[in-house]
C-alpha cells in the first residue's frame, strides 16, 4: 500500500488501463464515469473494452479499485487524473467539450491540495486556458498503444509533465506517484508537454507514410517490402523498433487528431505545413489499395459474397476509429459480405447486405474472394487448404500478409498483400 489514493474520470480505454495498472502498482484506486451503465458493467466484472491481459489485471486487483458514478467519491483522493475520450469529426478536428466538462466536473468535488492531470489528448494552450493557477494542475502525455496498452502502461519508457511553471517541484503526491513506476520523469511548461505528444504522433506519421510509400514501390517493381525492412531494422539510425510493417494508411484516430491539431497550429502562424498535408493525402491514397484489386478483378455480385476478414483498425482493439475494414464496406454496396471479427460485432448501418459469420473460416463459404482487413493473429493461424476448399474463387486479398504466401500458391489462390509486386 502506497498511501495515495488515485481517482481516474473517465473510462474509456485510457482511463481503464491507467485505472488498473496503477493498481498493480499498488495504489488505492477510484474509477468514476458519469455513465451508470459502464460502471455497472465494471462491478459486474464486465470490461467495456477489448484489450489483451486486462480483465486479468482487473481480477487481480480488484480488492482494490472502487467504481463509481459519483463524483463526490473522488474527494478522497490525493491525485486526479482526467481521462476523458477525445471524440473528432470527419476532418479530424478534436471535440474538447467532454473534457472541459469533466475537468468541471472533478474540480468541484476535489480536496483543495489534490493534484488534478489532465491526460486526455489536448492541443498546446489547453491546460494554460483552463486558468488553473493554483499550483496543483498538470498534464501528463498519453502514450496508449491499443493493443501493447497495459505493457506500456506498466513499463514506460519515460513520463513526460507539463506544469505551469517548469522550476517549481511537483507535490509529493503526484511525485509518489511517479517515482512507482521507476522510470525517468522529463518536466516541462505546458505548451512544451502537449506539443511534444503531437511531436510523438508526427515523427509516427513520417515513419509509417514512407513505409507505405516505399511498399507500393516494391510492389510496381517486382521488389519484396519485408526483404528492405528487415536490413533497415539493422541499421542503428533507424533501428529494430522503428514502425517498418505496410499497412492501409494511418488508423486509430489518434496520430490523425494531432496530424489535424498541428495544421490548425500551424496555418494560423504561417507555419509551412506542406509535408503533413503529403501524409494525410498519402494515408488517402493507401486506402484504397485494397479497393483498387477488387474493381481490377472485376468481381461481380452475382458470382457469390465476398468474405471479409478483420473489422478492428488493428489487431487486439475493439476499436473501429478510422478503420479500413469499415470504411471498405460503404464502397461495396451491391455485394453480399460475409464478415467476420474476433471481437467487433458489425453494425446493420455498415452495410445494407451484411452477415456476420461465426468463423473465420464459415465466412469464406461460397465467397468470390476473401479479404483480410486486420491481421489478427488467429487469422494467421488459418489453414490455407481449409480456405482453399471453402472458398468459391481463388482471389486473396491480404494487405499485411496473414496467410503463407507459398502456400496459398500451392493452392491455386491468387494472394496479393502489401509490399511485394501485384499479380505475381
Amino acid at each position: 500500500m502506497t498511501g495515495v489514493t488515485v481517482g481516474f474520470a473517465g473510462m474509456g480505454h485510457l482511463g481503464l488501463v491507467s485505472a488498473v495498472v496503477a493498481a498493480e502498482r499498488g495504489f488505492e484506486i477510484v474509477c468514476f464515469d458519469d455513465d451508470p451503465h459502464i460502471i455497472s458493467l465494471l462491478i459486474s466484472n464486465k470490461s467495456p473494452i477489448a484489450e489483451p491481459g486486462f480483465e486479468d489485471l482487473l481480477s487481480r486487483n480488484r480488492s482494490r479499485i472502487k467504481f463509481s458514478s459519483a463524483p463526490n467519491d473522488l474527494r478522497r483522493c490525493d491525485v486526479v487524473f482526467v481521462t476523458a475520450e477525445v471524440s473528432t469529426d470527419k476532418q479530424d478536428n478534436s471535440d474538447l467539450s467532454a473534457v472541459h466538462a469533466l475537468i468541471g466536473r472533478v474540480s468541484g468535488v476535489m480536496k483543495s491540495d489534490a493534484c488534478l492531470v489532465v491526460n486526455s489528448q489536448v492541443p498546446p494552450g489547453f491546460c494554460r486556458g483552463l486558468g488553473r493557477n493554483d499550483g496543483n494542475t498538470f498534464y501528463q502525455v498519453e502514450t496508449l498503444i491499443i493493443g501493447r496498452a497495459l505493457e506500456q502502461a506498466m513499463h514506460p519508457e519515460r513520463i513526460i509533465v507539463g506544469l505551469a511553471d517548469a522550476t517549481i517541484a511537483l507535490p509529493r503526491s503526484y511525485q509518489q506517484f511517479l517515482e512507482a513506476y521507476q522510470c525517468p520523469v522529463i518536466s516541462m511548461r505546458y505548451e512544451s508537454a502537449e506539443l511534444t505528444k503531437i511531436a510523438i504522433n508526427m515523427f509516427l506519421a513520417s515513419s509509417i507514410t514512407t513505409t507505405n510509400v516505399l511498399a507500393e514501390i516494391c510492389e510496381k517493381i517486382d521488389a519484396n517490402w519485408e526483404d528492405v525492412a528487415s536490413a533497415l531494422r539493422l541499421d542503428r539510425r533507424i533501428g529494430k523498433y522503428a514502425y517498418l510493417t505496410a499497412g492501409l494508411g494511418l488508423g486509430g484516430g489518434n496520430i490523425e487528431r494531432d496530424l489535424a491539431n498541428i495544421v490548425a497550429l500551424g496555418e494560423s502562424r504561417g507555419v509551412d505545413l506542406s509535408i503533413v498535408q503529403a501524409w494525410r493525402a498519402n494515408s488517402r491514397h493507401r486506402r484504397d489499395w485494397v479497393l483498387e484489386l477488387i474493381n481490377s478483378a472485376a468481381l461481380s455480385p452475382y458470382n457469390g459474397p465476398l468474405a471479409l476478414l478483420g473489422l478492428a483498425y488493428k489487431e487486439n482493439t475493439s476499436s473501429t476509429k478510422n478503420s479500413p475494414g469499415v470504411e471498405l464496406l460503404s464502397a461495396l454496396d451491391p455485394f453480399e459480405i460475409n464478415v467476420f471479427d474476433p471481437v467487433v460485432r458489425p453494425l446493420e448501418h455498415w452495410h445494407p447486405r451484411l452477415r456476420r459469420a461465426e468463423s473465420a473460416l464459415e465466412a469464406c463459404d461460397g465467397a468470390s474472394a476473401l479479404i483480410v482487413m486486420t491481421p489478427w493473429p488467429e487469422f494467421r493461424e488459418l489453414p490455407v487448404g481449409d480456405i482453399a476448399s471453402r472458398l468459391k474463387g481463388n482471389l486473396v486479398i491480404d494487405p499485411f500478409g496473414c496467410l503463407d504466401h507459398d502456400a496459398c500458391r500451392r493452392w491455386q489462390l491468387t494472394h496479393h498483400r502489401l509490399g511485394a509486386l501485384l499479380h505475381r
